[in-house]
């Protein structure tokens, strides 16, 4: 037990400030400061985690342990690792975006607003740091609720199709998710996630739950074909919905694979590796052709997180094909690393693109790319960033978004060429869809007098935007400090995917 606890402090901190939010009615300017210096107080908090990390364990740090549900032996166990500790420090980072980001474009309901993404705040902390299945699986459940509140309440035309297809397909996931849990208690009398990783498994039981568990983390990724749901959600969200989206609840499908598919299912997962693969390389391809032929720019973008999160999976179950074709462990960590990299890279990455749509939205309230053009005329601090991001997007070198997509090629290539050339395919989809919407919207003559009439970035809008570009440039040019924390959590990892645990 920690003398502070850092990692309840991070869940109920930003929970209670929601709940105080909420009853701020009628006072929307009181709401937003409160909530902004909330949200700034607990990434501040959340910073405790990377400067109290051991980087030189993989055991789990900043345990806390309580008797929760004992008839069932269920626990309010949390810890953290290298895994998860940089997904919840950009969680916590992202929400003060989130948050600030909306100051202006929500004049209703703003206390509700933004109660919601406190909330979701510390419910995501939750996800990332839950040690117990059923601790992790009501706050994997719960936050469906503000979201789908968020853009039920905020979004689009469409936002009530968009909010019950996407709560449908993620709850139908984590339905099979939670009879695995279930199956697994059945079987040694414990909810704990590191029991779970401990206990051995016939093969046959293996392939089930890691079917169950693909099923429930494909979707969240999401992965092709069970994808569909995200680009209506993001066109239908409000901006900071559609970041906090992109950015974090994605990630908690990556999450998964490497908290529960590979070290609670390895003898399945290597018998299985070709699916995921396969798979992978459909979202790399397949879909940047889809985005290619978007016409509304939040939806070209929303179809490229499907394409970048591809290269997420695919980098984390290249490792059994490389310790195949090697025998060596090297390629393995670095797929990994890649895919963990990459994870951080795109919650920058998209949560600057959605935001910089944004900010053309509140003034054109248009996201058709067909409306603009010529902007960088009207606009030409807000189209410097918007390239910055657009280069990053692409992968373009010097940016995070190069660092995570090289260290996978790097690591297919030994596992096999032509894994390694399909993905690779993703540098060039890339550019095209990403550039050919810049070439469109920021390039060019002014296109119409709305156009014209735009204002360059506020003062605000240019220190969200300028802080998104220190990162992703900081983070391309100096990766080391994220992944310092995570190689010995990484490298432990490789070795519970590559120990059997047939009785």
């Amino acid at each position: 037990m920690t003398s502070f606890p850092l990692l309840s402090a991070l869940i109920w901190l930003p929970i209670l400030s929601g709940v105080l939010v909420l009853m701020m009615k009628n006072q929307p300017t009181m709401a937003k400061q409160f909530s902004l210096w909330s949200s700034i107080g607990v990434f501040v908090l959340s910073l405790g985690l990377y400067t109290g990390f051991d980087a030189t364990t993989a055991q789990m740090q900043f345990v806390e342990q309580a008797s929760w549900i004992p008839a069932f032996n269920i626990q309010y166990f949390l810890g953290i690792d290298g895994l998860s500790m940089p997904l919840i420090i950009l969680t916590t980072f992202t929400t003060v975006l989130a948050v600030w980001s909306a100051f202006e474009c929500i004049e209703d309901r703003v206390e509700q607003y933004m109660a919601a993404f406190l909330m979701m705040n510390g419910i995501m902390v939750a996800v990332f740091s839950a040690l117990d299945a059923i601790l992790f699986y009501v706050f994997w459940e719960a936050l469906l609720i503000p979201m789908f509140l968020v853009i039920g309440q905020w979004g689009g035309p469409k936002r009530v199709y968009a909010t019950i297809k996407f709560f449908l397909y993620t709850f139908f996931g984590s339905v099979f998710m939670l009879v695995a849990f279930l199956y697994m208690y059945s079987q040694i009398g414990s909810f704990s996630l590191l029991d779970f990783q401990a206990m051995p498994l016939s093969f046959v039981a293996q392939f089930w739950i890691f079917l169950a568990f693909l099923i429930a983390f494909a979707v969240k990724i999401p992965m092709f074909p069970v994808h569909t749901w995200l680009p209506d959600a993001h066109v239908e969200a409000p901006t900071a919905g559609s970041v906090v989206l992109a950015a974090i609840m994605l990630k908690m499908g990556g999450y998964g694979f490497v908290r529960f598919s590979l070290p609670m299912t390895p003898d399945a997962a290597n018998y299985l590796d070709w699916l995921v693969i396969s798979l992978s390389l459909i979202a790399i391809v397949y879909i940047a052709f889809v985005a290619l032929a978007q016409t509304d720019m939040k939806k070209l973008i929303a179809y490229s997180s499907i394409a970048h999160m591809g290269f997420v999976t695919l980098g984390m179950f290249l490792l059994y094909g490389i310790l195949a074709n090697t025998g060596e462990t090297q390629g393995a960590i670095l797929g990994l690393e890649g895919a963990m990299i990459q994870m951080i890279s795109h919650g920058l990455i998209s949560a600057a693109m959605f935001l910089g749509i944004g900010v053309m939205y509140d003034r054109l309230h248009t996201r058709e790319i067909s409306a603009y053009g010529g902007v960088v005329n009207t606009m030409p601090v807000f189209a410097v960033f918007m390239l910055i991001f657009a280069m990053a997007n692409a992968g373009l070198p010097g940016t995070s978004g190069f660092v995570g997509e090289f260290m996978v090629i790097l690591a297919a290539f030994k596992a096999n060429f032509w894994i390694a050339l399909a993905a690779a395919t993703t540098l060039i989809f890339g550019a095209a869809y990403t550039l050919w919407m810049i070439k469109r919207v920021i390039f060019g003559d002014v296109s119409n007098h709305h156009v014209a009439e735009m204002k360059d970035l506020s003062r605000r809008e240019f220190m969200i935007m300028l802080i998104l570009a220190i990162g992703i440039i900081g983070l391309g040019f100096y990766p080391a400090p994220v992944m310092d924390v995570m190689h010995t959590s990484v490298e432990h990892l490789v070795q519970q995917a590559m120990t059997s645990k047939l009785p």
